[in-house]
């Protein structure tokens, strides 16, 4: 009982300062990417993506998911709006680096689900 009761006394006592302190010291202290990762759902952009690249991972979620349901090899080059986006030339790298981005996060979000659901 006096365990009990030191715990409880112990635990009061630590709580506010832990509640004070900056979130999570662990977390605070991982690359910003990782952070991301962790945090962010596998069919978001990651924040710091520009529009045009968040457009592009949309884009390559949505083929990967298409590509996964119909057994088709993952192949995001293959698709016609990562070869030919409907965007100006100048962001066509952009682009493409945002859609492949979602598709290979989409893609291995689907592989790990499937192995983990057989």
């Amino acid at each position: 009982m006096r365990l009990r009761w030191l715990v409880t006394l112990l635990c009061a006592a630590i709580a506010p300062s832990l509640c004070s302190a900056s979130p999570n010291a662990a977390f605070q202290a991982m690359p910003p990417g990782l952070q991301a990762q962790i945090t962010m759902p596998w069919d978001q952009p990651p924040p710091e993506f520009k529009e045009v690249e968040q457009r592009g991972f949309h884009a390559g979620v949505k083929a990967a998911i298409d590509d996964f349901n119909h057994h088709r090899e993952a192949e995001p080059e293959r698709h016609k709006e990562y070869r030919n986006p409907h965007v100006h030339r100048s962001y066509t790298e952009d682009y493409r680096k945002g859609f492949r981005r979602g598709y290979d996060d989409a893609m291995r979000h689907m592989i790990q689900s499937k192995r983990h659901h057989s």
